[in-house]
């Protein structure tokens, strides 16, 4: 007498190996995508224009431009202001990018500590 099976049954070792290979292939896909936000450029202007931030996606700043016109020796406050508002736009930019570019891979899962490499 043979054993019989219930319906679908040993049919997940199958399933299993697909979602493997999709969660390799999206781990894949994640690791390519951080190393092309690292080479991305963001760039933050404040001010009309006073104060220019550029950083990279792996949030190294690369420059900062400061309009002469805005250095007053009087009011040095101004500008540390206008800096930390550009620096600040500028990271908030590149880390939505990273996010919205992300969730495009992930379809928007939560990917607990792979998410580590946003």
């Amino acid at each position: 007498m043979k054993a019989r099976l219930p319906q679908g049954y040993g049919k997940s070792s199958n399933n299993l190996a697909g979602m493997m290979k999709q969660a390799q292939k999206m781990q894949e896909d994640m690791k390519a995508l951080q190393a092309e936000l690292e080479q991305t450029e963001y760039t933050a202007t404040v001010g009309g224009g006073a104060v220019t931030a550029v950083i990279t996606g792996g949030k190294e700043l690369k420059s900062l431009s400061i309009k002469p016109e805005v250095v007053d020796p009087d009011d040095i406050e101004m500008l540390e202001d206008l800096i930390i508002s550009a620096v600040n736009e500028v990271i908030r930019k590149a880390e939505a990018d990273s996010e919205t570019r992300m969730n495009q891979i992930t379809g928007g899962m939560n990917m607990g500590g792979l998410g580590g490499l946003l």
